[in-house]
């Protein structure tokens, strides 16, 4: 079964890691999950910050 990652130089997803690992957020299950790793990202920087002001 295939793994995604999404590769934050290029922005785009791959199939089976191609990049070196440090360029890619994942796996995931799916290309369209991948293709939304930033914005899974972001959301839980946003959660990780509100948590540290409380």
């Amino acid at each position: 079964m295939a793994e995604y990652w999404y590769n934050v130089n290029t922005h785009e997803v791959e199939e089976d890691a191609l990049s070196d690992w440090s360029q890619l957020i994942g796996p995931y299950k799916t290309r369209e999950e991948a293709e939304h790793a930033l914005e899974k990202v972001r959301a839980r920087n946003e959660a990780w910050e509100k948590g540290d002001e409380d």
